[in-house]
C-alpha cells in the first residue's frame, strides 16, 4: 500500500485569469499578475484578509503579498521557474495539508522575453529579463528547446514515426483553441498548414512549440473541509507528484522509455484510486508537439512508437481533434500550442473550470474526474488527478 495521506484532502476554491494576449503593452508581469490572483481571491468568496500563504515563481511571493494588500502570512514559496507549474500546486498543497497555513494563493506568470519575441527584444523593461539570468547556450547544445528537437528527431527514427503524428498534435489544439475564447491562436489548421508551417530546428516546426504570451492564472487552494463552506464547487487534489530520475539532462537521459514521465505515471498510478477508464478529460502537456506523444505512451494509452496510430484511431472527423473512446477529449483549451504557453497552468486552469461545470461552449457534460501529466521528461514531469466534490 503506498503512502499518501493528503488524498482528497486538499481543494482548489477559486481561480482567476487574465486575459491572454500576444502582447500586453506596457503592463508588467507584477500587474499582470495581482489581477489574476485577484480574480480567484473573489471567485472563492474571499477576501486578502483570508490569504495565510502565497507560492509562485515571478513575481516573488512577498512582492505579491505586498501588492494584493495581503496583511500577514505564515508560509510562502517562490521555486525556481524551472519546471511545469504543478511544482508550485505540489508544495502549496503540502504547505495546506501539513498546517504551515490554512489558505493559499498560487500563481504563474508568463510574460514573454527577449529570447521569444522580436517586440519583447526591443522592449528596454523586457530586454533585462532572462531565465538563465545570462547569455542563452550555444545552438549545438543539447539544452532546452533544442533538447526536444534532438529526442524528436531519435523518436522519429527509433519508431519509424512521422511528422505527420506530430501535426496531429497541433491540429487536435487549435481544433480546441478555436472554442476558446482566451487562446490566442483560434484559426483553423489542417494538416496542409502544420507541414508548410516554417521549420525551426528539423523535426520541429513553428506550429510544433508553445506560443509566448502575456498572461497570469491564480487558484486559490485550501483544504477540503474549507473548501465546501465556500460558494464554488471544490475541486479536489486526488493525486499528485513529480517525476525526475538520476540522469536527467537533456544529453544524459538514458532513453526515449526511461525518464521522468515513466516515474511520474508509476507514482501518479499507485497513488490514485482513479485512472484512465475513469477520466472524463486528459491534459498531457504540449509545450512540443513530441512530448504530447510521449505521454500519451508513457501513461499506458498505447504502447511506444504508437501515439500517432493511437490518434488516428481515436480522431472525430466532426470535431477535428482527438476524443478517445468517443468520450475523453484532450486539451480542451487548446493546449499550449494554442490557448498559448502556461508551462502547465492553463492545463491546470481548464481542468478546473471542467469539472466546476465552468467551461462554456467547450463543456464537457458531466466531467467529474481529470487527468493532467504537464511537463517534458528530463528534470520536469508532473502529473495530478483531479476530481470533482
Amino acid at each position: 500500500m503506498t503512502r499518501y495521506p493528503v488524498k482528497d484532502k486538499v481543494a482548489f476554491a477559486g481561480t482567476g485569469a487574465t486575459a491572454f494576449s500576444r502582447d500586453s503593452g506596457e503592463r508588467s508581469q507584477l500587474s499582470l499578475c495581482a489581477e489574476a490572483c485577484t480574480r480567484a481571491i473573489e471567485d472563492a468568496g474571499l477576501t486578502a484578509a483570508d490569504i495565510d500563504g502565497i507560492a509562485g515563481a515571478v513575481p516573488i511571493a512577498y512582492k505579491v503579498q505586498s501588492a494584493l494588500g495581503i496583511p500577514e502570512t505564515t508560509w510562502w514559496t517562490s521555486p525556481p521557474q524551472e519546471g511545469s507549474f504543478v511544482q508550485v500546486i505540489l508544495e502549496a498543497m503540502n504547505a495546506v495539508y501539513s498546517g504551515a497555513c490554512n489558505t493559499v494563493i498560487a500563481y504563474h506568470t508568463f510574460y514573454r522575453l527577449p529570447w521569444a519575441s522580436r517586440a519583447a527584444a526591443k522592449d528596454p523593461f523586457r530586454r533585462m529579463l532572462s531565465i538563465t539570468g545570462g547569455v542563452s547556450p550555444a545552438p549545438e547544445d543539447v539544452w532546452g528547446s533544442v533538447g526536444y528537437t534532438a529526442w524528436a528527431s531519435r523518436y522519429l527514427y527509433e519508431y519509424g514515426a512521422s511528422r505527420e503524428d506530430f501535426g496531429l498534435v497541433a491540429v487536435n489544439s487549435r481544433s480546441n483553441a478555436g472554442r476558446n475564447p482566451n487562446a490566442v491562436m483560434r484559426s483553423p489548421i489542417g494538416m496542409d498548414d502544420y507541414l508548410a508551417a516554417r521549420m525551426i530546428r528539423w523535426p520541429l516546426s513553428l506550429l510544433d512549440m508553445d506560443v509566448p504570451i502575456d498572461g497570469a492564472v491564480a487558484f486559490v487552494i485550501t483544504t477540503a473541509e474549507r473548501a465546501r463552506d465556500l460558494p464554488g464547487r471544490p475541486v479536489l487534489i486526488h493525486a499528485a507528484t513529480a517525476g525526475v530520475i538520476d540522469r536527467n539532462e537533456e544529453d544524459q537521459t538514458p532513453g526515449l522509455r526511461n525518464h521522468g514521465q515513466r516515474v511520474t505515471v508509476e507514482t501518479l498510478r499507485a497513488r490514485s484510486d482513479l485512472w484512465l477508464d475513469d477520466m472524463d478529460v486528459y491534459y498531457p502537456y504540449d509545450g512540443f508537439s513530441f512530448i504530447t506523444l510521449s505521454w500519451l505512451e508513457a501513461i499506458g494509452l498505447c504502447g511506444p512508437g504508437e501515439a500517432g496510430a493511437f490518434i488516428r484511431d481515436n480522431w472525430d472527423d466532426k470535431t477535428n481533434s482527438l476524443v478517445i473512446n468517443g468520450r475523453v477529449p484532450v486539451n480542451t483549451h487548446g493546449g499550449s500550442l494554442s490557448e498559448g504557453g502556461t508551462q502547465g497552468a492553463g492545463h491546470i486552469r481548464e481542468a478546473v473550470l471542467q469539472l466546476r461545470g465552468e467551461a462554456g461552449e467547450r463543456q464537457v457534460p458531466g466531467a467529474g474526474t481529470a487527468i493532467l501529466t504537464p511537463g517534458g521528461f528530463f528534470f520536469n514531469a508532473h502529473g495530478l488527478v483531479l476530481r470533482a466534490e
